[in-house]
């Protein structure tokens, strides 16, 4: 089992930075427990949004349309955290983001499907004021 656990949200001004963190842990985490992490993002009444997400052994990313060019994301494998540097911030940006991990030992991988992660964070509260 693994834990991730999200951090760094906050209230910025359009145009603004924030950066996220996600913390990943375990009782038996090691180098190959991870294959992805990603951040999707959700508001109220409507479906989480798929944001960006990494391969963690080959460093691969991808991007959501409406963040591509603005948002960054980075990992730290030694540290087993994952991050998002988020500029430019606009209002449209604010929503609870969420880190999410997905385990290994699966065939074809998008990356960008929801349902492809195993462990959830709790969400961080992201707010971007016009």
């Amino acid at each position: 089992q693994i834990q991730v656990v999200e951090s760094g949200g906050g209230s910025v001004q359009t145009g603004g930075s924030l950066r996220l963190s996600c913390v990943a842990s375990g009782r038996n985490l090691g180098p190959l427990s991870i294959y992805g992490m990603g951040w999707f993002r959700q508001v109220p009444r409507k479906e989480r949004e798929f944001v960006a997400a990494i391969s963690w052994i080959g460093g691969a990313t991808y991007y959501g349309g409406s963040v591509k060019g603005r948002f960054t994301i980075s990992k730290d494998n030694a540290k087993n955290t994952l991050y998002l540097q988020m500029n430019s911030l606009e209002p449209e940006d604010t929503a609870v983001y969420y880190c999410a991990a997905m385990a290994p030992g699966r065939a074809g991988y998008i990356f960008t499907s929801s349902y492809e992660y195993d462990y959830w964070g709790q969400g961080t509260q992201v707010t971007v004021s016009s």
